[in-house]
């Protein structure tokens, strides 16, 4: 009866409102560094069967078709692009950009990360109190393996492999102050996304694979440069128009199901 089709119209409009709610996450998101877009997935429900196909009838005729009823749709998961937003000059001298696979390790509580261990290719760090490198977001997380540039150093650099170089007073060369590291999964698209461009590990992602910057598998490391968000405004709003005009549309079916099921209510009439 039309009391299906409201069903499966009630349905659409809950996926679609979830559609629109990343959608809206995506455009708020366009210019946070190192963001990744997501979209969501979605998947039809269970069919009523009312007629399988291949049965035979007496003369050994056999249905080409059977006769199925969907009950509508449901969101199975949303997916992040994880492709490379467009580099944008940094205006700090520890700004990096990940030019390749790889994300930075920061260090949290351990109840949010495994290990106390979260992922980010957000390159924006500054230094803290303490002249250790932090991700300047509003919790300062420590980069890790931690890295404390000298109170009483002049200048310091950030080399393509990793390595943070700083200039001290009475040395003639530059000393090595720390050595960035790597981090790449076999599934990113798996990270769990726990908010302040941070992910953790997950059963979906796989194990954390550590290594320095330029090595195999490995992004190399541009300094002075961040990574932009990687959320294309003119396909959200593509996608936003979409969403709007699918909804309508399961409205539109709510609408004619009721009408339905009210002229059937007053066929005793």
């Amino acid at each position: 009866m039309a009391i299906l089709a409201m069903q499966s119209a009630a349905s659409g409009l809950r996926a679609l409102n979830t559609r629109l709610d990343v959608t809206a996450n995506n455009l708020a998101n366009v210019n946070t560094e190192g963001f990744k877009a997501s979209r969501v997935n979605f998947e039809d429900l269970l069919y009523i069967e009312r007629s399988q196909p291949g049965v035979e009838n007496a003369n050994g005729d056999r249905s080409p078709t059977g006769l199925y009823v969907g009950l509508g749709v449901r969101t199975s998961g949303t997916q992040q692009d994880f492709s490379q937003g467009a580099p944008i000059p940094g205006n700090g001298p520890l700004d990096m950009l990940i030019d390749g696979r790889g994300f930075f390790q920061v260090q949290v509580e351990n109840d949010l990360g495994s290990g106390g261990i979260a992922y980010t290719r957000a390159g924006n760090f500054v230094l803290n109190a303490d002249n250790e490198i932090v991700l300047a977001n509003s919790t300062g997380r420590r980069l890790d393996p931690t890295i404390t540039i000298s109170a009483d150093a002049e200048d310091f650099s950030v080399g393509p492999d990793g390595q943070i170089w700083e200039s001290i007073p009475g040395q003639a060369l530059p000393q090595l102050a720390g050595q960035i590291e790597l981090t790449i999964f076999a599934n990113p698209v798996g990270l769990s996304q726990v908010g302040g461009n941070l992910w953790v590990e997950s059963a979906a992602s796989g194990s954390p694979i550590t290594g320095n910057p330029g090595s195999q598998n490995f992004g190399t490391i541009s300094p002075n440069m961040l990574e932009g968000s990687n959320v294309d405004p003119a396909i959200e709003l593509i996608e936003l128009i979409r969403t709007q005009r699918a909804f309508e549309m399961n409205s539109q079916s709510i609408q004619a199901a009721d009408e339905t099921l009210r002229s059937i209510a007053q066929l005793r009439r």
